[in-house]
């Protein structure tokens, strides 16, 4: 390659490396297509059961009527997906998209083993680049997805352009704890503890490292603010969730 062209390729970031823009989504898809089958389980370890009680404070938050129309972006297994689609009913639709073909395929059985089917579809689709109209929805949401994004900003007023007016997004995503002690606990759970976990129960420690450095490469409660508001949203506002290692983030289209 010559050198002219070296100095002006773009970089972002996958965890704490700093690799070329372009390869970012490919190599998180291979940390999602190693991590697909023991997906919930995961979740369900690494978290102590609690990312069910913040999922549920999300979907407290949807505002969502009978007969609405929701999407779920990077949907993984559908835990969102699930509870709007009670929310919407038979008369609502929501549309449930990941970029990885392996995590939908997985999120399509866990809903279709659950009894969902009728009132949800299914696309593959970035989310910088969402294949719908504009003003479409009365929500959108992303769970723990976002960090994994390439392009935050462009992912953000995509999901803006698709919601109708009157519309909210809701971003779940692991962020930065309030609290000085519980700093020291969790960067041992997640760079000592996680890892090993993984190991032990997928075989690949090296996809639950990147989670881990993903999450303190990903914008804090005040920057995401300021990222969504940036993009359009407004009334936007967060609530911490257990002690702030999640937060739940809101924005409005007016």
């Amino acid at each position: 390659m010559p050198e002219n062209q070296k100095n002006t390729e773009e970089f972002t970031d996958f965890g704490f490396e700093r690799v070329p823009l372009e390869g970012k989504t490919l190599r998180v898809g291979a940390v999602f297509d190693s991590v697909a089958d023991r997906y919930n389980l995961m979740n369900d370890l690494m978290s102590f059961g609690m990312h069910r009680i913040w999922k549920r404070f999300a979907l407290s938050k949807t505002a969502l009527r009978p007969g609405g129309f929701a999407l779920d972006v990077a949907a993984g297994s559908g835990d969102l997906s699930k509870g709007m689609a009670r929310q919407v009913g038979p008369n609502g639709l929501v549309v449930v998209t990941d970029i990885n073909s392996n995590m939908l395929h997985k999120g399509r059985d866990f809903l279709t083993d659950a009894g969902f089917s009728g009132n949800i579809s299914y696309a593959q689709a970035d989310a910088e680049k969402l294949p719908f109209g504009s003003r479409q929805f009365d929500c959108v949401t992303i769970g723990f997805g976002l960090r994994n994004v390439t392009n935050k900003p462009a992912a953000l007023a995509d999901m803006y352009r698709v919601l109708k007016p009157g519309g909210r997004l809701l971003v779940l995503e692991f962020s930065k704890p309030k609290l000085s002690l519980l700093n020291s606990i969790y960067d041992i759970y997640s760079f000592q503890v996680l890892p090993r976990l993984g190991g032990l129960i997928t075989n690949d420690s090296d996809s639950y490292r990147y989670l881990a450095e993903s999450i303190r490469m990903h914008p804090d409660q005040d920057a995401l603010k300021k990222l969504m508001i940036n993009e359009g949203f407004e009334r936007c506002e967060y609530h911490n969730l257990s002690a702030g290692i999640v937060a739940l983030h809101l924005g409005f289209k007016l």
